[in-house]
């Protein structure tokens, strides 16, 4: 089964994508991996930042690997690069 999640980009990559928000389908049991192996896939400049970025799925902070999510349609997903600080 599949549900349309929002995906919003932040900062740089928001830059890379050349988008701040868009909708995707994706399936309702999907690995973190995966997930962004399909966000990649749309937007493959992201693939530079990819060692460094995190998910965060309905505002909790997940590590790209192998955690199983759930979703649901409406659920959001927040890209997040590398903050510099300084």
């Amino acid at each position: 089964m599949s549900c349309e999640v929002l995906v919003l980009y932040f900062a740089k990559s928001s830059e890379l994508a050349g988008v701040r928000s868009e909708t995707l389908t994706v399936s309702t049991e999907i690995t973190s991996q995966q997930l962004w192996d399909q966000i990649v896939r749309s937007h493959p400049s992201l693939s530079a930042i990819q060692d460094q970025v995190v998910l965060a799925v309905r505002q909790e902070y997940v590590a790209i690997g192998d955690e199983l999510l759930i979703l649901n349609t409406g659920d959001e997903i927040a890209v997040i690069p590398p903050i510099s600080g300084g």
